[in-house]
């Protein structure tokens, strides 16, 4: 019955079915049970209109409307006003959409009750398309203490599906479902954790009988929805672990060990471990499946060079894929420099790499003389084959979707071993959903020489000392970015613009003793990669930018970041965009800049940027302040989840204990196949049905 269609519902029909799709995704009984309301209200609190003021928030009222009034402004525009009185004084009801139904419903003299957000207009309070309701009607919502606030749209509201509607259809469902809901929970975790059976849990999120049954109802949907995600996750690793062989790479070799002596740095501590880890894998004769972390600047590239180069001395051969043209360049440049002087043949491919050459790589792949090869999408092409593939690195992965990546594995009969790398720094508790079916290694500290970035907050009235400040680094032989957030000016944000700033910049920084490179997203690739290269070989020394500069620019010679309008900016952007300097062995700054007025959290943005080059750190933070964003967009292993409750923020602590519980339930039942597990069994298959199965690559 869940998978009914939903325009079967009492009180739906056909037209509000395609605008719940559209609006919402809803599409049958099952998806409008599971969404959930955002927040509560105390619906059984009365206000009278004397006490209402506007910093309230919805708020109830009982009393009748006195007159209405109909009000044109604008062309062909008009408002409708309901003067709405308890005795206590009177508010005005003001609609500006749906007038003729409006004026059919309402009447004067009757009594109604009202529910709305008190706001001002003309020095007045008012209540706009706030619910209309007489105290008594048909399928009135189940008794509840609090009142769930479900997620709403205009297009929901202009067509008769605001709250209190939306209230009765989540009332007919329950009462035409709820009865046959079956338990998703084995019986032993219900009694071991004492959590509240699925039906009553479904009954009180919706419709809850007291504040603590709430309570009771969300630790129980969401430990629910965590546990699952982590068996899913955890099977998956465990299911690759078994059934997909590896190449066995058991010889360090001269590859490997002349680039290593050649090295004119000693590795650090955390790029050893990893290394180590990495080997560990690559000998089990199981495929690796391995995610990088590590900061900007942190030598992930050499940690992967180091371990193709392992590959390399097993006769195997490995690529890089880029996400972009420039970020494949520098890769494959900073790749020849550790192997001048040796065997290894690398090559670079992408877009623009010309006919003759793409002829020549193709061959040398075939015959297995080319060893590495760098690159963007272009690896994943059809005309692209190798020899045979052993290790594949994906960089910056989330600008991959999963099936462009699984076509780089399918260019072997056997999986080659992936390593997946990100400058992005992740909070423990996110990598954990994201990445939980994968190994993680972490690098969590900078080669030696390298020398903190000091941070600065600034507002515009400072800008005359930025300029001078960036003349002396100018004058010292140094280069600078200024980034800004957007491109052209938005009459809707005042934050500095890129058209404007560059402008600006060219101003006080004339040619000819001043060059100034511009790159945004909008560019033609081939002006792109232009401006870019002057900035690269020196011969720009100021570069005006949007983020796209975020990932793919490696300039030791540029010493100083200044991020205009930072308020506009994620913490972990910001911190993106700092680790573009502090490349070379000079001290390097960045410049935050932003307007007077600020809000509390922009503040501790900008104060945090100052006190930490710590990306976790920001990670942790950034996660607590905004979200955790687009976490399917992100998604790695095709795992159907959807956290309509969990916040990854605020529920750490159950992310964690669930992970531990699914690492528990499987070490004792691996495949679910004991009597007391054919619930989660069951359940997982169900979920499983609901997506694309990625399970065979990263």
């Amino acid at each position: 019955m869940l998978n009914n269609d939903i325009k079967y519902l009492t009180g739906v029909g056909a037209k509000r079915a395609e605008i719940l799709f559209k609006e919402l995704g809803i599409s049958t009984f099952e998806d409008l049970l599971y969404t959930f309301p955002f927040r509560y209200i105390d619906r059984t609190k009365f206000y009278s209109i004397s006490e209402l003021a506007p910093d309230l928030p919805y708020i109830q009222l009982r009393g009748k409307i006195i007159r209405f009034q109909e009000v044109s402004y604008g062309k062909r525009q008009k408002r409708y006003i309901a003067y709405f009185s308890d005795g206590t004084g009177v508010i005005e009801l003001v609609f500006f959409q749906g007038l003729k139904w409006v004026q059919e419903k309402l009447k004067a003299g009757v009594e109604y009750i009202v529910f709305g957000k008190p706001t001002v207009f003309n020095r007045k309070l008012n209540l706009v398309h706030p619910e209309v309701d007489a105290p008594q009607t048909d399928s009135q919502p189940l008794p509840s203490v609090l009142q769930g606030v479900y997620s709403s749209t205009e297009v929901l509201q202009n067509n008769g599906l605001g709250q209190r509607a939306f209230l009765r259809l989540q009332t007919n469902l329950a009462n035409a479902v709820l009865d046959k809901i079956t338990e998703t929970l084995p019986g032993y975790l219900l009694r071991q954790y004492n959590l509240m059976p699925l039906r009553e849990a479904l009954f009180n999120i919706h419709f809850p009988q007291s504040a603590e049954r709430l309570q009771q109802a969300q630790y129980r949907l969401k430990f629910e929805e965590l546990l699952y995600l982590q068996l899913g996750l955890l099977r998956v690793r465990n299911k690759r672990k078994e059934t997909s062989r590896g190449f066995i790479f058991n010889t360090v070799g001269e590859h490997f060990n002349a680039c290593y002596r050649r090295l004119p740095f000693a590795l650090t501590d955390a790029q050893k471990r990893v290394i180590k880890e990495i080997r560990g894998d690559m000998a089990t004769g199981k495929q690796m499946n391995r995610l990088l972390q590590g900061d900007v600047g942190s030598g992930k590239t050499l940690v992967a060079l180091l371990c193709m180069l392992i590959a390399a001395d097993n006769g195997y051969q490995s690529c890089i894929m880029a996400p972009t043209e420039i970020l494949a360049q520098q890769h494959f440049e900073s790749i020849q420099d550790f192997l001048r002087g040796s065997a290894v043949n690398a090559g670079l491919l992408t877009g623009s790499t010309k006919k003759k050459e793409r002829r020549a790589l193709h061959e040398q792949l075939l015959d297995g003389s080319l060893h590495l090869l760098i690159g963007t999408h272009a690896l994943i092409e059809d005309a692209v084959r190798f020899k045979n593939l052993g290790f594949v690195v994906i960089d910056e992965q989330h600008r991959f979707g999963v099936e462009q990546r699984a076509r780089l594995w399918s260019k072997n009969e056997q999986p080659p071993h992936i390593l997946v790398m990100t400058a992005t720094p992740i909070p423990r508790t996110l990598a954990m959903t994201l990445y939980g079916d994968l190994d993680v290694s972490v690098i969590d500290e900078l080669p030696p020489g390298r020398q903190p970035i000091k941070t600065v907050h600034f507002n515009d009235s400072q800008r005359l000392r930025v300029f001078g400040f960036m003349k002396e680094q100018i004058k010292a032989g140094r280069q600078i970015y200024v980034v800004y957030p957007l491109i052209k000016e938005s009459e809707k944000m005042d934050f500095k613009n890129l058209e404007d700033g560059y402008e600006s910049i060219t101003r006080a920084f004339p040619l000819p003793e001043y060059v100034t490179a511009i790159v945004h997203g909008q560019m033609p690739a081939e002006n792109k990669n232009f401006e870019m290269q002057r900035f690269v070989k020196g011969e720009a020394h100021i570069m005006v930018a949007t983020s796209v500069i975020e990932v793919g620019v490696n300039v030791p010679n540029a010493t100083v970041m200044v991020i205009e309008s930072a308020e506009r900016f994620g913490l972990s952007q910001l911190h993106q965009l700092r680790g573009r300097v502090g490349r070379g062995a000079e001290q390097s700054y960045c410049i935050l800049m932003t307007g007077h007025k600020l809000s509390t959290e922009t503040r501790k943005r900008m104060q945090l940027m100052v006190e930490t080059n710590n990306g976790f750190k920001i990670a942790e933070a950034d996660l607590q302040l905004r979200g955790p964003g687009d976490l399917e967009g992100t998604q790695q292993s095709g795992i159907a989840f959807h956290l309509r409750l969990t916040d990854l923020a605020k529920d750490s602590n159950l992310l964690e204990f669930t992970r531990n519980l699914a690492e528990k339930i499987l070490e004792k039942d691996p495949h679910l196949s004991h009597e007391n597990n054919e619930r989660l069994a069951g359940r997982l298959k169900q979920l499983h049905h609901k997506t694309k199965d990625y399970s065979v690559i990263s």
